[in-house]
């Protein structure tokens, strides 16, 4: 990094710089996942998540260059690497399945919740370990969004029962209900 002097130590700086990173490794991770399930979606749902995605990929490639010049503005360097990305990525991957629609969304609104839980927390250290409330008020934009988006994909799957992992209930038979 090089000499900067806008209120914040180098140290300050590269706290800062690291929360970044890691809020950029999950937003890259979370494009990946939604634009998978983009390509991957079927059923009757299809256009309305095909189209509902397609949205939510765009906002987040635009958040992704807004944290990577972010990084840049304090002096640092944004992560850049898939396996940079995967290093310091909170999501997880599910890679060489391809899930029901319904699971899919279940997963997405996992993602950006765990992603807003990050975010909340990157917000207080933010402003009070490192005192960058520019970076505190850049990040609560972010996890606004977040908020709305994982809001939208919940309002889709209101009404269904799903279990944590995304899965629906098994339905019992008519017959062993009656029994």
């Amino acid at each position: 990094m090089g000499k900067l002097n806008i209120g914040l130590t180098k140290e300050q700086r590269q706290g800062v710089i690291e929360l970044l990173n890691r809020d950029l490794a999950d937003s890259y991770l979370l494009l990946v996942k939604t634009k998978k399930y983009h390509w991957d979606v079927v059923g009757p749902q299809f256009r309305t998540l095909h189209q509902m995605w397609e949205e939510h990929y765009e906002k987040l490639t635009i958040n992704i260059d807004a944290i990577a010049e972010r990084v840049r503005t304090l002096g640092g360097y944004p992560v850049g690497t898939m396996e940079g990305f995967l290093e310091l990525t909170s999501l997880k991957e599910q890679t060489g399945e391809v899930p029901l629609a319904t699971e899919m969304v279940s997963r997405l609104v996992e993602d950006h919740e765990t992603i807003i839980r990050n975010l909340r927390k990157h917000v207080d250290q933010a402003s009070e370990d490192f005192h960058d409330e520019g970076t505190a008020d850049f990040l609560t934009g972010l996890m606004e969004e977040h908020e709305q988006i994982a809001w939208m994909l919940r309002s889709f799957i209101e009404g269904e029962q799903i279990h944590s992992d995304g899965s629906k209930p098994k339905l019992q038979p008519a017959s062993a209900a009656s029994v």
